[in-house]
This record gives C-alpha cells, structure tokens and sequence, in this order.
C-alpha cells in the first residue's frame, strides 16, 4: 500500500513503528518532545503517532503545542495503558493502547488520515445540501422513519470506520486497505 503520507513518529523506541514504513508511510522520528516539536516546526507532516510517556515533556503537552499550530493535523496518541491524567486526550485524535499491538496502530492511523476527513467531507456535503434535493429516507425530517426501519447492528455497520472483515484482518494482522 503506497500511502505518499508522512508522519511524524515521536516515541522513546521507533523502531518499534516500523510495521508503519513497511505499509507505505514515510516516517519522520524523534525519540523526545523538544526534538519532535523542532522537527514539526520545520518540516511538513500529514500526521503524528505520538508516544505518552516521553519524559520531561509528555506526550498531552506536546500535543497541545501542536494543535495550538496546526490543529487540523492528526495526532494519535500510543500509550503503555488506558490510565490517563484528566485533560491527557483533549488535543489528541485518536488513543491506541500499546497492547492493541502494531496493526491496531496501522488501522487507527489509516482512519485519522482517510476515513475521518471523508467523513467530515459528507457531513460538510450533507449540511449544505437543500433538504428537497437530500435522497429519500436520509433527510432530518426522515430521520426517524429510517432508523425506525432500520436493525440497531445494520445502521452501526453502516457507520463503523471500518467493515468487518476489515476488522477482522485487524485483529490477524492481515490488514489491508
């Protein structure tokens, strides 16, 4: 999978992100807040895997730095586990737990860099598209007619990110886009 997308990868060990550079990603490293913000600052990025615990500066400060920049540029945050300060997340957008392991990561970065801008992309269409033109059964005012027919699990799959073979080859570690 050929992506053309560059990361930024600030983490305490990036060779341990190589699952990353072998699916495509260009990937930019640092092994320390101050030196990922230096090369941030001088250098175009498409998106961030950031590391939590890093030392002096953790990873939520540095975020915060980022997004104070560039705040429509991605950030998924790597951690050792789920067990955050209050505030930790709030300029991050998206969480992987280290133990989710290396295709979970891959998966996660996919979906902050592709699917998630799709989305904001039709939501954006959708707002802006008059009410009379909108296809039957998706409009506000249908709304409650078509979840009304529409199984709880369909609709969830309908939105999910991800299909559920995608899913499912997540998990294997047989990703692919």
């Amino acid at each position: 999978m050929a992506t053309n997308s560059t990361l930024l990868c600030i983490h305490r060990d990036p060779v341990q992100l190589s699952l990353l550079q072998e699916n495509g990603y260009d990937l930019v490293t640092a092994t320390n807040g101050r030196e990922g913000l230096q090369l941030f600052m001088s250098r175009p990025v498409d998106a961030i895997v950031l590391e939590y615990h890093l030392g002096l500066l953790d990873g939520a400060v540095i975020a915060a730095e980022i997004k104070k920049v560039k705040p429509e540029v991605p950030i998924v945050m790597l951690t050792d586990h789920l067990e955050l300060p209050d505030g930790a997340l709030k300029s991050v957008d998206a969480l992987v737990a280290k133990s989710d392991g290396p295709h979970f990561l891959l998966a996660t970065v996919h979906f902050v860099l592709h699917v998630k801008p799709a989305q904001r992309h039709e939501a954006k269409l959708r707002a802006q598209t008059p009410a009379h033109l909108r296809r039957p059964g998706r409009s506000r005012e249908g709304a409650d007619s078509w979840q009304a027919n529409t199984p709880p699990l369909a609709m969830d799959q309908k939105n999910a990110p991800f299909s559920p073979r995608v899913w499912r080859s997540i998990r294997n570690g047989s990703v692919q886009f």
